[in-house]
């Protein structure tokens, strides 16, 4: 465990707040009544990471139909978020961890201060309150920086949280997908649904695909021996497509739920999205309905 305390800092800009405690590094812009909410996020985040610890081996369990709510705050939207998701399969509450960091900083934000707009950056799984007639764009890139397409949201599209997962993404995957993007209501359902739509892109027992128990990479993973994605060659465009079509799948059975917003997966070149006017995709072609 890291030791080292919180830290906070203006960002050279002048307009954003850093802060990292261990393994948590969020950058936070917000529109408003700025110094009073920065002052609230570092107050808040202050004692997160403790809080988190203390229940660290309860919320890598997996989540079951009688798992006891947990105490702390952040906790508890993990497992407020993936409970709706436990008919998927194998899930714990750490697959809503980093978007329910986002989600308890800005609620910690909006509570102290006015704010048009306001985003809680958290490695790239971002929480987001937009109101009136601010918007909020993002990029999203694939693990070598190459865009793939833009994000633009208003407050009118409900959308308080985006989130990425895939097999090049911090966490162990158990698909293929090279990144998959959800918008959600909030951060944390977010953070799960890109988790469970990236294990759904997959091309079971395919020979170009090398996996290795969750437990021989880190023997805290929460994933426990379940074979978790360490290579994948290249694939002909027909096995892209049938990957991809199984992660759309799980994504529009979400959406109709309806859990999330919308969904795109991006796999070697090759994209699908379930709603093709929440995402301007760079190289729309590649897409297929």
């Amino acid at each position: 465990m890291n030791h080292t305390g919180p830290t906070a800092n203006i960002l050279p800009c002048g307009q954003r707040l850093h802060l990292q405690h261990g393994p948590i590094d969020l950058v936070i812009g917000a529109d408003g009544q700025r110094q009073r909410a920065f002052e609230a996020a570092v107050a808040r985040f202050s004692t997160v990471l403790a809080e988190l610890v203390e229940e660290l081996p309860a919320l890598r369990t997996p989540l079951g139909a009688r798992t006891p709510r947990p105490t702390g705050e952040v906790a508890r939207r993990m497992h407020a978020a993936a409970l709706p998701f436990r008919p998927s399969g194998f899930l714990t509450r750490m697959a809503a961890v980093a978007g329910a960091v986002a989600d308890e900083i800005l609620a910690a934000m909006c509570a102290a201060a006015v704010l048009e707009r306001a985003y809680v950056n958290n490695g790239g799984d971002i929480a987001l309150h937009l109101t009136g007639a601010a918007t909020f764009t993002t990029a999203m890139t694939d693990h070598r920086g190459q865009m793939l397409g833009r994000i633009t949201l208003t407050a009118r599209d409900g959308v308080g949280g985006i989130a990425t997962s895939g097999r090049h993404g911090r966490s162990h995957s158990l698909g293929i997908a090279d990144s998959v993007t959800v918008l959600a209501r909030t951060a944390a359902t977010a953070d799960v649904a890109a988790t469970l739509v990236a294990n759904a892109v997959d091309l079971p027992g395919h020979p170009a695909i090398t996996r290795r128990a969750a437990s021989a990479l880190d023997e805290n993973a929460d994933l426990g021996d379940r074979p978790v994605v360490t290579g994948c060659g290249a694939l002909a465009a027909p096995d892209c497509h049938c990957a991809l079509a199984r992660g759309k799948d799980r994504a529009a059975g979400f959406t109709k739920a309806p859990l999330i917003h919308s969904a795109a997966l991006f796999l070697q070149e090759h994209a699908c999205v379930t709603d093709h006017n929440a995402f301007a995709l760079h190289h729309p072609e590649d897409a297929y309905a």
